[in-house]
């Protein structure tokens, strides 16, 4: 049985949703359920003057409306920030409230200001638009840059230039000496655009008060339960969090952006307390475009610094951060701690420096997107490297081998200290790329390449070599640096006394296949059946605590607690195993589900040990019964999976159109459970990556309105879009846990977008081109090949 870990096993959950058996929130309907309707501001800056809700009120079907006026007669708190970064000079950083439902002045496009609750989804909706709002409008700024400008509008009055926070990591003085003596300086401008997540399934909350028990039941969809549980109980209702229970059942995918806790959850639980009957809201698409957090949004000015021998000497980075009109549960430190700390990439950088200002705007709140952070981080340095090689007339595949962190394991020799806080655990560059350049067949496209560009086509090649963090880690050292909560992970192993095992695991599967994997590693361990393993998530009730999902944590933080626990059940099994065959423990061992004497034929099967457990009439004097174990983990580090991938793409040199001929990844993400998975989750990633290099982005116009919030406008990437990926793996484990295990699901996304930006930027080099903002769209392309023709004429 220990051969399930490794194998490309189909997973066992996606029977239930091929055949329409998954269970969504919005698929449940609860006795006496009412439905809501959010009134929202078209507006992105005004203050409320009045709010006229009679017609509303007096709507056929409507059970009651609330606005602004109620929450803050009822004194309820905003939604908070789970982590805080604070100010160069040590002053906190500026944490307006986020209300439930607006009082005084709408921020962004999309706010709350009203919620009517009817019979039925439709009566709610037709209430919602008889809702009469007096607007002053303001003036707005969409911006980052643009809200730091004297006499920009102040988003919060009490925040003064719209500055959340400044930030600095690294050797400033280093990094400024670094670059002065550089013999050669590679300088880029650019925006990291604003993406919007567009999981399948929009957001859904249903709030269940019931008045016999005074326990409150939230059904949501959400990446991590228990966080929610905690910040809404302690931070926004003040209840008293054992009365309440958050449910996240089936998620239809979340990209980050179901990691906050939204205004609409606590607000459905409130309004089923006012009402005494269960309230649900579904979001609309063009709700989600507008509400869901967005994700990236930085403007950065980069200088990289080379001796003459093509060595890196220093990296200084300036950057504003557009966080929206609020924050939002990570989004302050997506841009610093998920970010900053990345800089460091895969080069020996001796010096690097990076200032950070972090603003508010009229726009959607920012938090985690696929990679959150490390995206940003990566598309910078890779950017800069092809740019470099360019520049100094360099291979861009030797520059980054010139400058690679030498081969190191974390075991014999001692993890990498970088220069931005981090230590590296285990890696080896070289190999990575190695592998890649063979992959593409490296030469042999250069010469083709040659022969292309003889018959007046383009075609280019990029590379983007990555490295990201996975499963933030210590909960003491984040929470010095300003988490809020702890980081760790849980799991409860429960072996019934029929031999089966049910895992109770605080991390939330919503599209990773947790239920496959989890049960992979409990059957290897045990040497059970995959069949005789259940895996429960998702509900607090159930579950005893656990963090959720995010940044590429679950196996390595989630499955090393359910390993630990599986050791502790192997541990008590041995004493009962002994005891019943008459042997000392240190004389059994055990493989295939069962413990055997060591050199004899005398064996007893994990069955019959569980039910000896539970029925103790034969057992070890002074061992409690039961076969049942909790554990939570607390790693000491990060992870630190990295790799290399490769776009080849063909631009039309009449249109702009850019065609990927070919996309080669070799990924190292540690030991790998299952395969198929892995490659599943790259292949998404790569898919998003691109999307934001070609299709994706965001668009707000002067007044603030988001131009594109559809999917007739904002353009997601297609299957005709990309090629069959190219995909492979080296292994070096990770040492600090005992599956050895980095982390994979951001890895394609974070990789990805730099590699076909420099692959268009090289097909591009005829023309002289440098950068091209992204998305790269044919128009830009196009556009910018037809101005470096208008110069070279001039």
């Amino acid at each position: 049985m220990a051969s399930v870990i490794g194998k490309s096993i189909k997973r066992v959950e996606d029977k239930r949703f091929l055949t329409g058996k998954g269970k969504y929130v919005d698929d449940m309907v609860l006795p006496d359920m009412t439905y809501a309707a959010i009134l929202r501001s078209h507006l992105a800056h005004a203050r409320i003057a009045n709010v006229d809700i009679t017609a509303a009120e007096n709507a056929p079907g409507v059970v009651a409306v609330f606005t602004g006026a109620d929450i803050v007669k009822a004194e309820i708190g905003g939604v908070p920030c789970g982590w805080q970064v604070d100010f160069k000079n040590g002053d906190t950083m500026k944490e307006p409230p986020h209300p439930l439902l607006v009082a005084d002045k709408v921020r962004f496009m999309g706010d709350a200001v009203a919620v009517v609750i009817a019979e039925s989804a439709a009566a709610a909706k037709d209430a919602v638009e008889l809702i009469m709002v007096d607007y002053e409008e303001l003036d707005v700024v969409v911006d980052g840059p643009d809200a730091l400008k004297d006499g920009a509008p102040l988003i919060h009055d009490d925040v003064p230039n719209n500055i959340c926070y400044d930030w600095e990591l690294g050797d400033q003085d280093a990094t400024d000496q670094a670059i002065e003596n550089a013999d050669h300086v590679t300088t880029l401008e650019f925006v990291n655009q604003r993406l919007i997540p567009n999981a399948i399934e929009p957001r859904s909350a249903i709030g269940h008060y019931e008045e016999a028990s005074d326990r409150y039941t939230l059904y949501t969809t959400s990446q991590n339960p228990h966080v929610i549980r905690l910040l809404m109980s302690a931070f926004v209702l003040g209840l008293p969090e054992h009365k309440v229970r958050i449910v996240s059942p089936d998620v239809g995918g979340g990209f980050g952006s179901k990691i906050p806790h939204y205004i609409e959850e606590a607000l459905m639980v409130w309004c089923s307390k006012q009402i005494k009957r269960p309230v649900k809201w579904t979001a609309e698409r063009n709700e989600s475009f507008m509400t869901d957090t967005h994700g990236r949004d930085h403007v950065s000015k980069a200088e990289m610094g080379f001796d003459s021998d093509g060595k890196i000497t220093g990296l200084r980075v300036k950057t504003v951060a557009n966080l929206g009109a609020y924050l939002s549960t990570f989004s302050t430190c997506v841009p610093t701690y998920l970010h900053g700390t990345l800089l460091q990439g895969l080069y020996t950088t001796p010096a690097i420096h990076i200032d950070l200002t972090a603003v508010f705007t009229n726009t959607t709140p920012v938090d985690a997107l696929r990679g959150a952070g490390r995206p940003e981080a990566t598309y910078l340095l890779e950017r800069l490297m092809d740019n470099a090689a360019r520049e100094m007339g360099v291979d861009p595949a030797e520059l980054r081998f010139k400058n690679f962190i030498p081969p190191f394991d974390g075991v014999s020799q001692p993890g990498y200290q970088t220069q931005v806080a981090l230590q590296y655990d285990s890696g080896n560059y070289e190999k990575v790329l190695n592998k890649a350049l063979e992959m593409v067949d490296y030469q042999e496209f250069r010469s083709q390449q040659s022969q292309a560009r003889t018959e007046g086509r383009l075609l280019g090649i990029g590379f983007s070599t990555y490295i990201e963090a996975c499963g933030i880690a210590p909960s003491a050292v984040v929470g010095s640096l300003g988490a809020r909560a702890g980081l760790f992970e849980s799991a409860q192993v429960r072996v019934q006394p029929t031999g089966k095992v049910s895992v109770f695991v605080g991390s939330h599967s919503h599209g990773q296949g947790h239920e496959t994997t989890f049960s992979q590693l409990v059957a290897g361990k045990l040497g059970i059946a995959m069949e005789d393993v259940d895996i429960v998530h998702g509900d607090t009730d159930s579950v005893s605590f656990g963090m959720g999902t995010y940044g590429s944590r679950s196996l390595a933080v989630g499955g090393t607690a359910i390993m630990n626990g599986l050791e502790k059940v192997l541990e008590k099994g041995a004493k009962i195993a002994a005891h019943k065959l008459e042997a000392a423990e240190e004389d059994l061992e055990y493989a295939n589900g069962q413990w055997t004497v060591k050199g004899s034929d005398k064996s007893i099967a994990f069955g019959d040990v569980a039910l000896t457990a539970y029925v103790p009439h034969d057992y070890p004097e002074g061992l409690e019964p039961g076969l049942d174990f909790t554990n939570f983990y607390d790693p000491t580090n990060f992870t630190f999976p990295f790799g290399a991938h490769i776009a080849i793409v063909e631009v039309d040199k009449d249109t702009g159109k850019i065609t990927i001929d070919r996309f080669v990844a070799c990924d190292d993400v540690g030991n790998v459970v299952n395969p198929m998975i892995v490659d599943g989750q790259l292949h998404g990633g790569i898919a998003h990556g691109i999307g934001q290099a070609l299709f994706e982005g965001a668009i707000y116009d002067e007044s603030g309105q988001l131009l594109n919030g559809s999917f007739m406008d904002y353009t997601m990437p297609r299957a005709d879009d990309l090629p069959m990926f190219e995909t492979d793996r080296t292994v070096t484990p990770c040492p600090h846990n005992p599956l050895g295990a980095k982390g994979a699901g951001e890895a394609g996304t974070i990789a990805a977008t730099p590699a076909v930006v420099n692959a268009v930027i090289d097909a591009l080099a005829p023309f002289g081109v440098t950068d091209i903002k992204m998305p790269l769209t044919p128009e830009r392309v196009w556009k910018a090949m037809q101005t470096q023709i208008k110069e070279a004429a001039l």
